[in-house]
């Protein structure tokens, strides 16, 4: 009768084959994690390139619409400024009453035409003077006002948003000296009788 052979037991083989494919599994997984890692790293960088990369791209943008507007603005007010001549001669024959029929329709294009770009006439005898907006050419007083007044328009002003092409040339009044209104000169600034009986009053 022959006996089998000594050896491992039947299951000893499939539990060494499972150990090693668990430290395979083991090893490529933490090999997959630091590649894991990695690539998030780089996912990481590569978004923050590309998001500064958006930001310069849009202040770019808008330099240059902001520099295509100031050209734009600057082309536009050096053809308004050369024209404000000819509508001072237009105001001035409307003054007259020469602005009629043909030169009529012509002129009130052309005044359309500059206000849809932007020029605005300023200056109204009446209002407050302005150094800012006006330039007086003529001065005087009057008991008529209260501050320095424009009492006269010579040449309207224009400007162009807020800036000031040209100052209307005005005539301006002052007040008359001495007319200035004050407050209750009673109750402000006590009168003879009334300081009579505060010495009074001291006395006894």
């Amino acid at each position: 009768m022959t006996e089998k052979p000594q050896g491992d037991k039947p299951g000893d083989d499939s539990t060494a084959e499972e150990a090693v494919l668990k430290a395979a599994e083991e090893a490529v997984a933490g090999g997959a994690s630091e590649e894991l890692a990695a690539a998030q790293r780089e996912l990481a960088e590569r978004t923050a390139d590309l998001q500064r990369l958006q930001a310069e791209y849009q202040n770019y943008r808008k330099r240059v619409e902001r520099d295509r507007l100031t050209v734009r603005e600057i082309a536009v007010s050096n053809i308004l400024e050369s024209l404000i001549p000819v509508l001072d001669d237009i105001g001035r024959a409307r003054e007259h009453g020469e602005v009629t029929g043909g030169f009529k329709s012509v002129s009130d294009n052309l005044e359309t035409v500059v206000a849809k770009l932007g020029l605005q006439q300023f200056g109204k005898e009446g209002e407050p003077f302005d150094p800012t907006l006006h330039e007086a050419l003529m001065h005087s007083y009057s008991s008529d006002v209260t501050e320095d007044t424009c009492v006269q328009i010579l040449q309207p002003g224009y400007r162009i948003g807020e800036r000031i092409i040209r100052p209307a040339m005005v005539a301006v009044a002052e007040p008359q000296p001495g007319t200035q209104t004050t407050g209750t000169p009673d109750a402000e600034t006590p009168g003879p009788d009334a300081a009579d009986k505060a010495d009074g009053s001291a006395e006894s």
